[in-house]
């Protein structure tokens, strides 16, 4: 097999034991995951011929599980190395059955509606304090209506995350489906670093076309990471592998995006050719999520 000069792991990702930062466990149709968005999609594409918002984004989506969804996942996960997966906070349905029958294999990120005021906040708190949920996660451009990175809705939010010591996941950059994008300016992320340096914050989805803007921030912030959500490998933006290759080895985390748009598949076969150097694998694929995630507290 093809070795690429960046230095993959000679034994695969099965040797270290992969922490995926964006995976998904099927419930239903691929249509129903996205309801919460529809409200917002105004092309003809989107309402009428996709079964999800970004589909023309994606070739060869993962088809749906065959059998149990839980068990299938994790034959998926076997297969391909993933030790664990950080998948959405429920209470009912397979991802819940999930998170209770097999703790040492999933984890839970709550998602956010700063719409939701102080319910919302008090629900953030009993995901992670009753129900073992491990970070936030947002996306603000899915939001009705949208709510900006650094709007005054969401402090309470990036506050009580601090308080619980947890991570937020927040998609940054133009998002994939055909909604405006300005809410997720990486600018703006700025300004949440400074006035919350204790907060750990991931990018997710890319922070294009702001890649080069996302490096100098989090050279800039101690608490700022970006993880490699959405994207195929090949896709990597470029200002992201060198700084991993350089002073953010500590800093950039691999997440997936199976079942959603990526067969693990593509994405493990991808990841050999990605260039990067033989001690940067193991924070990539692991060490850097299990210090953020904090999985070894």
């Amino acid at each position: 097999m093809h070795t690429p000069t960046g230095g993959f792991p000679a034994t695969g990702p099965e040797g270290i034991g992969i922490i995926d930062t964006m995976l998904g466990i099927p419930e239903d149709d691929r249509e129903s995951w996205y309801e919460f968005l529809k409200p917002q999609l105004r092309d003809r594409e989107s309402l009428e011929e996709f079964e999800f918002p970004a589909q023309y984004m994606f070739k060869d989506v993962p088809g749906g599980p065959t059998g149990d969804p839980v068990e299938w996942t994790l034959a998926q996960m076997d297969a391909h190395g993933i030790d664990t997966a950080l998948i959405g906070y429920a209470t009912e349905g397979p991802q819940a059955r999930a998170l209770k029958e097999h703790p040492d294999r999933f984890v839970a990120a709550a998602a956010i509606d700063p719409n939701e005021g102080m319910d919302g906040v008090r629900a953030l708190r009993d995901a992670v304090e009753a129900g073992g949920a491990v970070a936030a996660q947002w996306f603000p451009a899915g939001n009705h209506p949208q709510v900006p990175i650094n709007d005054r809705r969401v402090y309470p939010f990036y506050a009580a995350c601090v308080e619980l010591d947890i991570p937020i996941f927040v998609c940054a950059g133009v998002p994939g489906p055909r909604v405006p994008m300005l809410c997720q300016h990486v600018e703006l992320i700025d300004e949440v670093c400074w006035f919350f340096p204790e907060l750990r914050f991931v990018m997710r989805h890319g922070a294009e076309p702001w890649a080069d803007l996302a490096v100098k921030l989090m050279l800039k912030w101690p608490n700022l990471y970006y993880s490699t959500s959405a994207f195929a490998p090949r896709y990597y933006p470029k200002a992201i592998i060198d700084y991993a290759n350089t002073r953010g080895a500590d800093k950039v985390i691999y997440a997936g995006y199976f079942p959603m748009g990526l067969t693990l598949e593509r994405i493990m076969a991808e990841l050999r050719d990605v260039p990067l150097r033989a001690e940067v694998w193991p924070k990539f694929l692991r060490d850097n999520a299990r210090k953020v995630l904090k999985l070894d507290d």
